[in-house]
């Protein structure tokens, strides 16, 4: 390819709109345009970075046993209305109907679809273990689409599924897919961490988020570095704090005007903030009121949350109403008086506390002498894991102090069990002629994520700094002046020597100053410079130079594919 010819219109400002510094670079690079909200076409060189991730891709899933498919994006509403999601699934679902008025989605994955495919093709176990994945267009009507390719509202996926006559063919269809994923990232040249992480919407078991290592990301991780324990701070399993053993108060009324924050309550009384009681009040997506308790320094794990009540699938901040409806007073708040048939979820560190302050259900007065499992009741209320892991709680492994990172969730894998079989009738004859639903699992990798991810970990200040096995192009060979005909042959002539070697190289051929083309090479990224000036013509010796490091060397022109060759494989 001859960047003379190339479709690769860089900036040199950046856009208002990108906030980070994939998206920055992205629009710089000219490697993507934005179509609408949340939506963006890849330009030649994005392209053939999503071409080179796909194929390392295709490679590790077939040699894990997966076969490649192409399904439909148009998804009828029947399939989803098998499993229960079709209402469920919520906003994010874009929902349009045919001219026959027959309802339809545009996928925003396909449990569904697959379910439905093999149902109706697999009936023995002789036919399992198998294993089908594609690489497609998913839609998700972000409600805030942002980030560029980290939160759009259209991205390339690939999505796997296993299928298994039991829970230990499940659980080793699990694993190759987790060893598969390991060898993906690690192809792509990226840092990342396996997390254990919850399974959201799609339901199932086990799971693990692939996450990138990158400041800006995300998602919150919590890391031991004493054991390989590592987890999404949402799936963080946090064991109760004892309290300080001590004698039981007496519970009494105290007055504190204006004291409707944990701060103003620690200063008012002057009590330590993990003496105090912190209340967080919800509604549910079916309008259900959801009160939920924390030690004062704690912070509500939603998701944990979501768990701990059944058939809860969307969390909303409550409004006032609804919390005096229940006896409730926004900034005075505690289990203490609220009417039975209310949600009240505490968290088991709460339920070990003594003396503690809490809200009195009514406008500036709270409690004192406060100690939960005495006076909390016992009707209704769910005491359990909500709390929000942090810096220093100990590993749930091995008790040492967690450090928390941040990362971006790249590819996940899921064991799904029975979920979607068993609502959707999807069952086969075992060796004994009985009928039994699949075991399931499902993998995906966010392809333009990847992509985003790769840039957000390897940049600096002057541009993309690419990974080899997922650099656009490897090499480029830049013509310092191109119009002057000696330098333009030489370099012809070496661009071809790369060609026939089969290295994937692009020629910058452009009649631009020397320098503006240096700047568009650190720009992109490409990971080896060769340049070709007045030197390279009189004396034979070109210029190698490594974007990762810096380093430049010179070396004979019958010496430089072979060091062009060394230093790729350092890459």
């Amino acid at each position: 390819m001859r960047a003379s010819k190339l479709y690769a219109p860089t900036l040199r400002n950046t856009p208002a709109e990108a906030e980070i510094v994939s998206h920055r670079l992205m629009y710089r690079a000219g490697l993507i345009r934005k179509s609408a909200g949340g939506m963006y076409t890849f330009l030649p060189l994005a392209w053939r970075t999503i071409r080179k991730i796909e194929r390392i891709i295709r490679e590790e899933m077939d040699a894990a046993g997966g076969q490649e498919i192409m399904m439909p994006v148009l998804q009828p509403a029947e399939f989803w209305q098998e499993s229960g999601r079709w209402s469920a699934y919520g906003a994010e679902m874009m929902r349009l109907k045919d001219r026959h008025g027959r309802d339809f989605c545009l996928g925003p994955t396909h449990e569904e679809m697959m379910t439905a495919l093999v149902r109706d093709e697999v009936r023995s176990y002789k036919q399992l273990p198998l294993m089908l994945y594609q690489i497609q267009d998913k839609f998700r009507d972000e409600r805030r689409p942002r980030f560029g390719l980290m939160r759009s509202r259209e991205f390339i996926m690939k999505d796997l599924y296993s299928f298994d006559k039991d829970e230990a063919g499940m659980n080793a269809s699990y694993q190759k897919m987790y060893d598969a994923y390991t060898n993906v990232f690690t192809r792509c040249g990226l840092a990342f961490r396996p997390v254990e992480a919850d399974n959201g919407a799609i339901g199932g078991g086990h799971s693990h988020e692939f996450t990138v290592l990158a400041a800006s990301g995300e998602s919150n991780i919590a890391v031991c570095t004493k054991c390989d324990y590592a987890a999404s701070d949402e799936k963080t399993a946090l064991a109760p704090i004892e309290a300080v053993d001590e004698p039981l108060e007496e519970r009494r009324k105290v007055r504190t005007p204006g004291a409707s924050t944990i701060e103003a309550v620690r200063d008012f009384l002057n009590v330590p903030v993990e003496k105090t009681i912190k209340a967080v009040a919800y509604q549910t997506d079916a309008d259900e009121l959801v009160l939920t308790f924390v030690r004062g320094d704690h912070e509500v794990n939603e998701v944990k949350v979501l768990h701990a009540i059944d058939g809860a699938l969307e969390l909303r901040m409550a409004d006032e109403k609804a919390i005096r409806a229940a006896g409730g007073c926004p900034g005075f708040m505690s289990p203490i008086g609220i009417k039975a048939g209310t949600h009240i979820v505490v968290d088991s560190t709460v339920m070990k506390m003594k003396n503690a302050v809490a809200g009195a259900n009514e406008a500036d007065v709270h409690f004192m002498g406060v100690t939960p499992a005495r006076d909390f009741q016992d009707e209704g209320l769910i005491a359990c894991d909500i709390r929000l892991v942090r810096e220093g709680d100990p590993c749930p492994h091995c008790g040492q102090p967690l450090t928390m990172t941040h990362g971006i969730e790249a590819g996940q894998v899921f064991t799904l069990g029975t979920k979607y079989s068993e609502a959707m009738g999807a069952t086969f004859l075992d060796e004994n002629g009985k009928e039994k639903p699949l075991l399931m699992g499902c993998y995906g990798i966010g392809v333009g994520r990847t992509m985003a991810a790769a840039i957000e970990q390897n940049s600096d200040e002057r541009g993309i700094v690419w990974p080899r096995a997922i650099a656009p192009f490897e090499i480029v060979i830049v013509v310092v002046n191109a119009k002057k005909e000696d330098q333009l042959a030489y370099a012809e002539d070496i661009y071809a020597e790369c060609k026939e070697a089969g290295m994937d190289v692009l020629l910058d051929d452009r009649r631009e100053r020397a320098g503006v083309k240096f700047n568009d090479c650190d720009l992109i990224g490409y990971p080896v410079r060769v340049t070709v000036g007045p030197k390279a013509v009189e004396s034979g010796m070109i210029e190698i130079k490594v974007r990762r490091t810096g380093e430049i060397f010179e070396v004979p022109r019958e010496e430089y594919r072979q060091k062009v060759q060394e230093l790729l494989q350092t890459l």
